[in-house]
Order: structure tokens, then C-alpha cells, then sequence
């Protein structure tokens, strides 16, 4: 927003002397006053009582413009009548209480023009109206420095933005105790408006009322992204601000580290035994997580395999435990088996995390490693382990993408160690399991294979070759692996040309 002001006392010239004194001032000042000593009244000087509002506004809308045709025009007409027919310091029929009397300023605001030229480029919508010296000059400390001489001013104040809402910020002005009540419904886009222009008239109790409105209502998130902003190009104290960035920042010595709070968070969800909660709880944290990649919160690996390591010796207990019951207590037993797919599915929840984060490869070696943890497995009726399956499936399907990167030795000790469980349970996971998509780890199973050396791959096949003709469809059909090895084996037969050897000598001069 950007203004001229022309400041001038009333004096008893007709007004073509004052057209003429008023040409004197030829600079136009942003965001200011402009005094001139010839405009100065002489010793019996009588400020001249001023008409009303209205008759101010239809005056020089009628002299001034031709009358708002726009839509834009119509509507901002309505809401500066709206806010003058209960303006304070408004003379007329619809306000009986004004004590204040006749204005001493005679406020004019102008607004930006219509860019692009044409009739309403021409003829910005302005408005007039006849204010209170005393107060402007107590409530603004702006207006307290241009306005220090006494006597009645002339203010125009030019390219408002909107000058509703700066019309409203002098309705404030004279609203005393009652200022934060008339906030009160406002949307947030109006109440930083209101801001904007207290901030630049140094009108602090305006400013004051605003921030403390902010403090105290909710925001939509897209309002929160609007607040900051405006906020920060205020360049308010920080003294001022504090309370209604608090919802949105914290002091480093305050703040708790995300990876901490992630740990809190997961422990308690991991020991959770409601399931729905527990699976909406999970999904969420996920999503949260995965969030803007550029800007992804700060979760160390330390705190990832702190959980990773803390599920596994969960399942492997609740494994141990199974294999040492009784068949005849089948309520003990139920109960551990559930207890068994939950620790299973904990431990997908954070696998994904893991590889979701790029830190898989770890828990690879990890998994690989787990022979004890697989012939516990082997020992369990396969509708309560078939979740355990699923973690290797995982990891296939990640490796088969690329998006774990592990020597060929360990995905090899991956399948030695997992693949035949696999293959057991496949029919299970399939069944039972809507999370998982069949075609998906066919083909994940099935690249991971082919990373492996030609022999490995052989070996691996050639025994599945044999469970596909006894299971069928209860085994992952991985025809295209058999095939692409098949082919290279026995089809393409790729040779490896030995590099010559090279000698290096020198040759004499």
C-alpha cells in the first residue's frame, strides 16, 4: 500500500485558492504527510463545520468519478457503507451516540487502480470521511507525528490495497475496551489484513488485538502456511509474536528430538493388543513418515534398529513359547499364536520403515541370519507363522526392485535360510493375507533369484521345479526366473573373453 497525504488547515480562500495552493505541493510522498507554511490559517482562524459523511462521499463521488459500475466497485461501496452507518464518529441519523463532534481530518482513501487500463483504471474507487485529530493522534503513532500541529488536515491516502479493511483499522481505533469484540467471527484473511495496516500506521493496540486474536482460534493448515508468512514479513518483535508461533515452533533447548518422540510412540503402538487402533495407528505413523521427501524428518537408524531388534527378540520368544506348550491347553496356545502374528506384523511395520528410509540392507544380514528363529518357524502350524513368511517376501520384493542393496552372498543366505518357509506358507499368505499381492512377490522372488550367480540360480530353481509339480498353486510361480535361466545357461551361453596380457616397455631414443 502506498500513499500521498496532503496535510492543510482550512482557511477562508475560496476554493480556487486553495486548488492553486495546493498545486504547490508537487512531490508525492509514500506513506506520509506533506505540510507546506502557505497553507497555514490565519490568526482568526474557524475551523468550518464539515458536512456529513454521506454527503461528503455523494459530493466527490459525484465530482470526482462516475459512479462504480463494476462489480468490485458495488461491493466495496456496500461494506464502507455498512462500516460508516456504524462508524463512531459518524454524524447522522443512524448514530445518535457520537460525542466526539465535528472531524478535525478529513481522511480520504483511494484505492489501487484497475490494472490494464480503461474506465476503471481511470476511476479508483476513494472514500472520505471526517475523523478525530485527538484520536489518531492517540491511538496511532504515525499519525501522532504527521498530525502535530494543531488545527483541522486534510489526509489523501492513495494505493490502498483494500480500503474497506483500512477503513475498518480507523473504526478501531475508537472502539476502546470493545476493540477485541469487534474481531470477534472475522476470518483470518481479514484479521491479517487488519494486522498489516495497524503494523504500518503504528496503531498497537490494533496490533495487539490481532496477534491475541491469532493466539487464541484455530487454523486450517493452509491458514497456518498464511499466518507464518505474513508473520515473518511483518518483522514484528519477537516479543509480540512469540505466543502465536508457539503452536507452530518450539526453542531448541525446549524441543524434543523427532527420532525420540518416534520411539516413545512405537513402543507403546508395538505393545498395543487392540488391533484395529493398533492397524489405523500404524498406517499413520507411516504415512507421516513418508511424507515430503525433501524435508523428511530426522529418524536416526540407531532409534530404527533399536525397534527392529526389540520385535525380533519379541518373536522370537513368542515362538519359543508356542513350541513348548501343550497341545491340550488350546487357550494358552490360541493366545500365543496371536500374540506370534502380531510380533510378525510389528515387525513388517518397521521393515518397511527401514527400507522406506533407504536402511534396509542391515536388516537383511539380519534376517538372514535368523536359523534359529526358521526352525522355530518350521515347528508352527502354518495358519498362525505365515505372517513371518511375509517378511521375506518383503525383502524380495525390495532387492527385486532395487531398493536394498546387498552382496549376492547375503541374498543367497536370505534364501537358503527362508525360502523353503516360504514356499510353505505361500498358499496361507495368499489365502489369508489381503496385504499381500501374489503377481508382486512372484516377481520380486523371482529377480531376487536372478541377481544370484548362474550355479546358485540352478541350484534354487531346480528345487523349485520339483515343489511347483507337487503344490501347484500353493507355490509361488516363478516360471519367468526358470525361463530367463534357462536361457542363459543353456541358449545364450555368454563367454567371457580373458583380457590379453600387456607388456610395458621402454623403447629406446
Amino acid at each position: 500500500m502506498a500513499s500521498e497525504i496532503n496535510s492543510s488547515r482550512s482557511n477562508p480562500k475560496s476554493r480556487t485558492q486553495q486548488q492553486q495552493q495546493q498545486q504547490l505541493v508537487s512531490t508525492m510522498i509514500k506513506q506520509g504527510f506533506i505540510s507546506h507554511p502557505f497553507l497555514s490559517p490565519p490568526p482568526n482562524f474557524r475551523a468550518i463545520p464539515s458536512p456529513t459523511l454521506f454527503d461528503i462521499m455523494s459530493i466527490e463521488q459525484a465530482r470526482e468519478l462516475k459512479p462504480p459500475s463494476s462489480e468490485s466497485h458495488k461491493k466495496i461501496n456496500d461494506t464502507v457503507s455498512s462500516l460508516l452507518s456504524q462508524a463512531p464518529f459518524q454524524n447522522n441519523n443512524n448514530n445518535n451516540n457520537n460525542q466526539w463532534g465535528m472531524g478535525d481530518v478529513r481522511l480520504t482513501l483511494v484505492a489501487k487502480a484497475v490494472e490494464g487500463g480503461g474506465e476503471e483504471a481511470a476511476a479508483a474507487y476513494r472514500v472520505s470521511v471526517d475523523v478525530h485529530r485527538r484520536m489518531l493522534a492517540a491511538k496511532s503513532r504515525f499519525f501522532a507525528e504527521k498530525l502535530r500541529r494543531s488545527g483541522t488536515h486534510s489526509v489523501e491516502i492513495l494505493d490502498c490495497d483494500d480500503v474497506a479493511v483500512y477503513l475498518e483499522a480507523v473504526v478501531l481505533m475508537y472502539c476502546g475496551d470493545e476493540l477485541k469484540v469487534k474481531l470477534m467471527g472475522m476470518e483470518v484473511s481479514k484479521i491479517l489484513a487488519l494486522l498489516k495496516i495497524s503494523s504500518a500506521i503504528m496503531f498497537d493496540d490494533g496490533v495487539t488485538a490481532c496477534l491475541e486474536y491469532l493466539e487464541s482460534v484455530p487454523w486450517s493448515e493452509d491458514e497456518e502456511e498464511i499466518i507464518i508468512s505474513n508473520l515473518n514479513q511483518l518483522h514484528l518483535d519477537d516479543s509480540r509474536t512469540n505466543d502465536v508461533l508457539q503452536r507452530v515452533t518450539s526453542e531448541p533447548s525446549t524441543s524434543t528430538r523427532a527420532d525420540e518422540i518416534f520411539l516413545q510412540l512405537s513402543f507403546t503402538l508395538l505393545q498395543s493388543k487392540a488391533d484395529k487402533p493398533r492397524t489405523e495407528m500404524k498406517a499413520l505413523i507411516y504415512r507421516l513418515l513418508g511424507e515430503d521427501h525433501d524435508n523428511r524428518i530426522d529418524i536416526s537408524k540407531d532409534t530404527l534398529y533399536h525397534i527392529c531388534h526389540r520385535c525380533l527378540s519379541s518373536l522370537i520368544l513368542c515362538l519359543s513359547g508356542a513350541t513348548c506348550l501343550d497341545n491340550e491347553n488350546k487357550q494358552d496356545r490360541g493366545a500365543l499364536m496371536g500374540e506370534i502374528a502380531r510380533e510378525a506384523d510389528n515387525m513388517q511395520w518397521v521393515v518397511n520403515i527401514l527400507i522406506d528410509f533407504k536402511m534396509g540392507d542391515e536388516f537383511v544380514k539380519l534376517w538372514a541370519d535368523q536359523k534359529e528363529l526358521a526352525i522355530l518357524h518350521s515347528k508352527i502350524p502354518t495358519m498362525y507363522r505365515h505372517e513371518i513368511s511375509k517378511i521375506t517376501a518383503q525383502l524380495c520384493v525390495s532387492i527385486g526392485r532395487g531398493q536394498v542393496l546387498v552382496p549376492k552372498d547375503i541374498r543367497f543366505a536370505l534364501l537358503s535360510t527362508w525360502l523353503e518357509a516360504l514356499y510353505d506358507d505361500f498358499a496361507w499368505m495368499r489365502r489369508a493375507g489381503k496385504s499381500i499381492d501374489k503377481k508382486l512377490v512372484e516377481e520380486g522372488l523371482s529377480q531376487t533369484i536372478l541377481t544370484l550367480p548362474l550355479s546358485q540360480q540352478q541350484s534354487i530353481l531346480m528345487k523349485w521345479f520339483d515343489r511347483f509339480l507337487e503344490k501347484g498353486d500353493d507355490c509361488p510361480n516363478i516360471q519367468r526366473a526358470f525361463e530367463i535361466w534357462w536361457r542363459r545357461a543353456f541358449v545364450k551361453q555368454y563367454v567371457i573373453e580373458s583380457k590379453l596380457p600387456v607388456t610395458v616397455c621402454d623403447i629406446p631414443n
